[in-house]
């Protein structure tokens, strides 16, 4: 008997996925097989482990399995577990409701996609459920949780509506019934009644299952006079991949493993495989991923891999294991040793933990290491989708940081196509070369054409472009690489002489001289933008530049933490001038020959939102900046009188 029926509505966005599964095109249909059985496989998990945590929960553990019916006549296709199950406030949840960050994203990027790359990016956010659809008109689930008595109905065509109802006779464990579409060979849409197509797909993306798949298998008739026969068989070996002998694995197991644990529709970039014994035993299967996922930098992403102990499945997305700047790893971990009733509180305390994570950290970086080294162009690829990531490192993991540095990579003036490494800049380095030379900022284009870095470029040193937004962070918390010390082109006092700049020679001290008055003037004009104003040695073609001390926070970083809504005291920085400059030199010989001019403040205005332009950074006043540009202007446009005398005389006054 049914009670309690109710209409609900789809959330939006699901709603518009379901229109994507139906009306899209998709090349591999067959995998809504292994989604599904996934998500048996997984409740399978929950219900063993909560039997054993809750000793009162009435629920029967005895035989645990996934079972596969098919009915040719009425074209239908059923996956049952008796696992876990749902309440009837969980069917609304989970499946009315895509419940995670960056729905909107993923709609778009679908959108965008074609036809390949759409049904990774489904893959991604663990929607797998509703790859039903691509394969069925109309789905209906009948669920229970273990615990409860009475279960749910819910049914969909995946147009905009579903209805849910109560069941009170339904067994424990989840039913999926797909009423399928008629087979479409030119749509690759199969005959997935047929028992041989059934057994291809398990075979092929679930047979490493742990849990038996059970159908229904046809038998021959053994002799004329006998008939057929139809037995119950289990269709999977259930052999835990981590536990079998790497050379007993091929390639295409580790890939469908992978995308079983991970939800991702490709192929992993890398397996790593790791076994310890001894007095603290446990077996690691880990991969990294083809592609950077689309949560990877949304704040409540869940990140980590899958704690088994002794086969039996602990906990999902542990995070124990796995530090934040790898938490793109994948896979699973079986101890021998841990208690199966370990919650995330005592996992971030035990030892054996934190020793485990070491170990797997250390492997999972010199898998890295050993890419780079041994594979250029798959390098590449893990470097272009996780290297923001990894580098988040540099700040958090101490004992790791000489590796880390090792397997970055970066932009350089070095080369406009190809990323460096630290090794082979330091390589590279020129005679007498003690620092590193970088500069950070929000883009390459911005600073590979910074004021900052003329001198560099004419001299012939190489410098670092550094332009993701944790560079901000973790240059100033690393001191140096391979002895050589981290040194910012955009801070401090610059001698690419090799001499140290309050030991200039007498013909520098002689051009300071020359520009005391100017410098003195332009100090107290400007006092309350900068902090003071001297002559620089790294410009070679604009006039003016911003320089920040040694340890001042930069303009880049003060304002992500402002866009952060977290007011910090403004820096006031060093205004260098290039005395070679025309600009430069004008000024100062107006200002000797006018000092009382007002024009000249209006002057020194502009050279300081010009060099504050040039760095990419923002003016306190645009429209002030404008005004003031546009009078300048004015004034050195010819006038009526251009072609006469008066007219030249008039025009050089102006400049």
């Amino acid at each position: 008997m049914s009670t309690q029926t109710e209409t609900f509505e789809f959330q939006a966005e699901a709603r518009q996925l379901l229109q994507l599964m139906i009306h899209s095109v998709y090349s591999n249909k067959d995998v809504f097989l292994r989604e599904l059985i996934s998500n048996a496989s997984d409740a399978l998990d929950k219900v063993k482990l909560e039997s054993m945590l809750d000793k009162d929960l009435e629920v029967d553990t005895s035989d645990l399995h996934i079972a596969i019916e098919t009915d040719p006549d009425q074209r239908t296709l059923t996956i049952t577990d008796n696992g876990i199950g749902m309440s009837r406030d969980e069917v609304v949840e989970v499946i009315g409701t895509i419940a995670k960050s960056g729905t909107a994203e993923l709609l778009r990027k679908l959108k965008d996609a074609g036809d390949a790359e759409s049904a990774d990016l489904i893959g991604q956010f663990g929607v797998g459920f509703y790859s039903s659809f691509m394969v069925a008109d109309k789905v209906t689930m009948v669920t229970r949780r273990a615990g409860e008595s009475n279960g749910t109905r819910w049914t969909s065509d995946g147009t905009g509506t579903y209805t849910i109802e109560t069941v009170e006779d339904a067994p424990q464990g989840t039913a999926i019934t797909l009423h399928l579409k008629p087979e479409d060979a030119e749509d690759q849409l199969h005959d997935y009644t047929k028992e041989w197509k059934i057994r291809e797909l398990v075979t092929k993306y679930s047979d490493f299952i742990t849990w038996p798949i059970r159908m229904a298998v046809t038998k021959p008739a053994t002799s004329e006079d006998a008939e057929a026969t139809t037995e119950i068989e289990t269709i999977n070996s259930m052999k835990a991949l981590w536990a079998r002998p790497k050379d007993q694995v091929t390639d295409e197991e580790y890939n469908e493993f992978y995308k079983h644990v991970s939800h991702d529709w490709q192929d992993p970039l890398e397996v790593i495989r790791m076994q310890a014994e001894g007095t603290f035993e446990y077996t690691a299967l880990l991969f990294i991923p083809s592609h950077a996922p689309l949560d990877l930098f949304m704040r409540d992403a869940k990140h980590g891999v899958q704690l088994y102990v002794k086969r039996v499945h602990v906990m999902d997305d542990c995070d124990a294991l796995i530090p934040e700047y790898l938490r793109f790893v994948k896979g699973v971990v079986d101890s021998q040793d841990l208690t199966l009733n370990v919650s995330r509180e005592l996992l971030q305390q035990d030892r054996q933990i934190q020793l485990m994570r070491k170990r797997l950290v250390k492997k999972v970086l010199s898998s890295i290491k050993d890419m780079q080294a041994n594979n250029p162009e798959r390098y590449k690829t893990f470097w272009t989708e996780f290297g923001r990531a990894v580098k988040e490192g540099l700040l958090s993991d101490f004992d790791n940081r000489e590796t880390l540095l090792e397997i970055c990579s970066f932009d350089s003036t070095h080369s406009s196509t190809e990323q460096t490494t630290l090794r082979s800049y330091v390589e590279r380095m020129k005679e007498g070369q003690e620092h590193i030379y970088y500069v950070t900022g929000e883009s390459r284009s911005i600073v590979e054409n910074s004021p900052h870095i003329e001198a560099f470029q004419a001299k012939g040193y190489e410098v670092l472009l550094l332009t993701d937004p944790v560079d901000e962070m973790w240059v100033g918390a690393v001191p140096e690489f391979d002895g050589k010390k981290f040194q910012s082109i955009a801070k401090g006092a610059v001698d690419l002489d090799g001499k140290d700049e309050s030991e200039s020679d007498d013909a520098k001290s002689e051009q300071r001289e020359g520009y005391a008055d100017l410098l003195s003037w332009l100090n107290s004009t400007l006092s309350e933008q900068i902090k003071e104003v001297r002559l620089s040695s790294r410009l070679t073609t604009s006039p003016a530049c911003l320089v920040g001390e040694e340890y001042d926070i930069t303009p880049t970083l003060e304002k992500m933490y402002r866009a952060m809504g977290q007011e910090i005291p403004t820096v006031k920085r060093t205004l260098e001038l290039n005395p070679d400059h025309p600009l430069v030199t004008s000024l100062r010989d107006a200002h000797a020959k006018h000092p009382g001019d007002p024009g000249l403040v209006d002057t020194a205005e502009l050279l300081h939102g010009m060099a504050l332009l040039a760095e990419g950074g923002e003016l306190a006043d645009p429209a002030r900046f404008t005004r003031l540009l546009a009078d300048r202007l004015v004034g050195a446009l010819p006038d009526d009188g251009a072609d006469d005398a008066d007219g030249a005389t008039s025009k050089g006054d102006a400049n």
